[in-house]
């Protein structure tokens, strides 16, 4: 018979106390960073018009394994559309392996430049080239009707100054690409069916009633999820990847977002 040393309920919380930082830290460094997560929602009332998954903020570093399980899961999905918005790269090496790699999105891809796009100075031209590949489109400052699904999609570029982004459709779903999530303060009074942002990873480490330890700027308060804005519904994707040399993820998952409008 195994017999059981006493311990006191002091030494037994002090234990408790100590070990819960070494396991949020294990799990901040060993499981979530790559434990992708497809999350699901729907947006407005009555029939949609479209099914798409949106993802962000890849950051390729050279993981191909990793960024494959994110196309392979996009392809098994089977939405009509992939939406990305921002950050395919740091570095600029990394970007034909980045876009090897995203040319097996067997969906249009679309997708809008994020900061890291601008500092790390990539050329734009093969982007578009692969994303026209796949039926979709690189939308800077630009819009692309989708007219079997009603859809409008219209792309912003995160740079300022920013230009006068094309016009909304009428007649359809009008859906804008944005990196910046703050971005929503400064569209002049216009509205969308839904805006779809990145950048803010979601703050990568979120703590249990508090949140995320530190965010990126142009975030505000969008820091991950669905909000109400007065541009319309905000969806703030946590995004696919991490910037730096730190790969930490707690509370907040890398996602795949599959959104019917």
């Amino acid at each position: 018979m195994i017999k059981f040393k006493p311990i006191s309920r002091r030494k037994f919380l002090l234990t408790a106390l100590l070990a819960t930082p070494l396991a949020m830290g294990a799990e901040a460094v060993t499981f979530e960073p790559t434990w992708l997560k497809v999350q699901r929602l729907r947006i407005g009332s009555g029939e949609p018009a479209c099914r798409l998954a949106h993802f962000s903020d890849v950051h390729h570093k050279g993981d191909r394994d990793y960024l494959q399980t994110v196309v392979n899961t996009i392809n098994a999905l089977q939405p009509d559309f992939a939406c990305f918005t921002g950050d395919l790269v740091e570095d600029k090496e990394h970007l034909p392996a980045a876009l090897d790699i995203l040319s097996g999105i067997q969906v249009p891809l679309y997708g809008v430049p994020g900061n890291h796009d601008f500092w790390s100075r990539i050329s734009f031209g093969p982007v578009r080239e692969c994303f026209a590949a796949t039926g979709g489109a690189w939308l800077m400052n630009a819009s692309h009707a989708i007219p079997d699904k009603k859809t409008n999609l219209i792309g912003s570029i995160c740079v300022l100054p920013q230009l006068a982004l094309p016009p909304a459709d009428p007649g359809a779903k009008n859906i804008l690409l944005t990196h910046y999530p703050a971005h929503v303060k400064n569209l002049a009074g216009r509205k969308f069916d839904l805006v779809l942002a990145g950048h803010s990873h979601g703050g990568q480490v979120r703590l249990p009633l508090y949140g995320p330890i530190t965010l990126p700027h142009h975030v505000d308060e969008y820091d991950l999820g669905l909000f109400q804005t007065p541009a319309g519904p905000l969806y703030v994707n946590p995004g696919i990847g991490y910037i730096g040399h730190y790969n930490l993820r707690f509370n907040c998952r890398p996602e795949i977002t599959v959104i019917e409008v």
